[in-house]
């Protein structure tokens, strides 16, 4: 049944993370094919930003070794948009030698996962990214940027809004054309995201640079969506079937699943040209590949219960 909400966008953009950072962390390697399948399915469900992959060394990230095979053999659809993930100059080679149109870099609000994610304080994270940046921008990309630990962090605690304020806007002052909130453990609370992103705004962010980026470790992943959009969020990064964590923060579970956004902003009238379906259909598929169910409420609502055994 849709109610809409005084307040809220008519349209929200998703971010679909599935195929990269739901991936990524999955210790039995997908075949490429199937990684292929996967965001080709995803886009025929209406989602028209599909995070294709990353060009991190394969050492760091086994799962996503197979970045140059997966563009080359992905089908484009009109519309659809594929950002890859980079690390440093040298994924940014990597990216622009397949075509890439849309990039992202990524840091840490704080030290200690910057340490353990890039081995490299948060100034000199900065500082890595910023001929990545301005080579990304001057070569007509965009360039969006992850910043991660925005709402605690499992070595630190709390991380003051300050910090976070400070890191982010120096994404933007670097060229980043998009920031996306990063609550990595998922710990973060409606009251702390509203005051998180009011303060980025009298900082002079726009809210529409900003995007929100939640895992659902203490299922508050749609309570504080909810208070993103209300304070004048348009875009959501979500991964279908819920899939996805951190591999260097171990109490990183899964991402907001796309399914239950939709479902969400469904009934609150909410528009964003998803097939739930369609989508539900593509993440049980998905889930079949890796051998276990999807974690999403919505995928096991929908799914035809199991046939009774003789």
């Amino acid at each position: 049944m849709e109610v809409p909400l005084a307040g809220l966008p008519s349209q929200v953009t998703i971010y679909e993370v599935g195929p990269r950072d739901g991936l990524q962390n999955e210790s039995a390697i997908v075949p490429v094919e199937v990684k292929a399948e996967f965001i080709t399915r995803l886009a025929a469900t209406g989602l028209t930003t599909i995070e294709a992959t990353s060009f991190v060394h394969p050492k760091w990230v086994p799962q996503l070794a197979d970045a140059e095979r997966l563009l080359e053999i992905l089908p484009r659809a009109a519309g659809v948009r594929h950002p890859v993930l980079v690390p440093n100059e040298r994924g940014l080679d990597r990216a622009l030698a397949h075509g890439v149109t849309e990039i992202a870099v990524f840091g840490s609000a704080t030290e200690t996962f910057a340490r353990r994610n890039l081995n490299r304080t948060v100034e000199e994270s900065l500082a890595m990214f910023a001929p990545v940046v301005d080579r990304a921008r001057a070569e007509g990309l965009a360039v969006r940027g992850y910043l991660s630990m925005c709402f605690g962090d499992p070595w630190e605690g709390d991380v003051p809004i300050g910090r976070v304020v400070s890191v982010a806007t120096r994404l933007i002052d670097l060229g980043c054309t998009e920031l996306s909130l990063g609550d990595t453990i998922g710990v973060g609370t409606p009251g702390q995201v509203t005051a998180l992103i009011e303060a980025l705004g009298d900082a002079g962010v726009g809210m529409e640079r900003i995007a929100v980026h939640f895992h659902d470790t203490y299922g508050q992943a749609l309570a504080n969506t909810l208070a993103a959009l209300r304070c004048g969020i348009r875009t959501v990064d979500a991964s279908a079937g819920g899939l996805g964590g951190c591999p260097y923060a171990e109490s990183a579970t899964g991402n907001l699943a796309t399914e239950d956004l939709v479902w969400m902003l469904n009934g609150l009238g909410v528009d964003t040209g998803v097939d739930l379906a369609g989508l539900v259909e593509t993440s049980r598929w998905m889930a079949g590949h890796l051998g276990r169910p999807s974690p999403s409420r919505v995928v096991q609502a929908l799914s035809p219960a199991p046939a009774p055994q003789s």
